[in-house]
């Protein structure tokens, strides 16, 4: 299921250095155990291994199942705008795009490297000619904390592991303010979460919730897990 789902672009790693660091422990861990002769720096390095192998299938497979069924859970028809803050090569927002007909997924994001191997606007392009959804794809390069769309624009916002990189609380409000009334938002994420919660709450949203996205979205085992933040704007 996870390998159709994830479709025929090529996305790349997602932040690359959650990979790098696990490869550097274990193989510190694999020396200590042969210089000590002990099993626990084994041990540690086995653990340590098994958190980068989940954090991989985040990456590559466990985001793509877990997205799909948070889309489909959507009363989408099709003809929505939504917004991706923080696209990167485009994992959700070209599912999302599968799912529009008359509709538009736009993109925005400062195509850093650091948050993901080959991360460039280029790239995402290519990858919404290979997953047939060009025509209804925009991408834009922008600064989340002040995406250049109007008040009240899409009916549909959704981020995946990206906004904690706007290291205020207000900086994020734009999220909210290109909703339209009655439009949704979710926020997948790894930090700030309960703070996300609270501020939507302050800002008047409704339908306001948090979750554990599971295991399938750890990204470095289970002390670095993924919560969905959801809200409705009132209509």
């Amino acid at each position: 299921m996870a390998a159709s789902v994830r479709g025929q672009g090529s996305y790349g790693i997602d932040a690359p250095l959650l990979l790098v660091i696990p490869l550097v422990l274990v193989s510190y861990g694999v020396a200590q155990g042969i210089l000590t002769r002990s099993p626990w720096p084994f041990l540690g390095a086995a653990l340590v291994l098994l958190s980068g192998v989940v954090g991989y299938h985040t990456s590559r497979r466990g985001k793509f199942v877990v997205w799909q069924e948070l889309l489909d859970r959507l009363p989408l028809t099709g003809g929505e705008r939504v917004l991706d803050v923080g696209c990167g090569r485009g994992a959700v927002l070209l599912l999302t795009a599968r799912r529009l007909t008359t509709g538009t997924a736009v993109g925005v994001d400062l195509w850093r490297t650091r948050d993901q191997t080959g991360n460039a606007v280029e790239a995402t392009r290519r990858n919404a000619v290979a997953e047939g959804v060009v025509d209804r794809v925009e991408l834009h390069t922008a600064d989340m904390t002040a995406v250049p769309f109007a008040d009240n624009s899409f009916d549909l916002v959704v981020s995946n592991v990206a906004i904690h990189n706007a290291t205020s609380t207000a900086s994020r409000d734009p999220a909210v303010r290109v909703l339209r009334p009655g439009g949704r938002l979710l926020i997948a994420d790894l930090r700030h979460t309960h703070q996300y919660r609270r501020r939507l709450n302050a800002l008047g949203m409704t339908d306001v919730s948090r979750r554990n996205l599971g295991w399938r979205m750890w990204w470095s085992g289970p002390w670095l897990p993924t919560h969905l933040v959801s809200a409705t704007k009132p209509g």
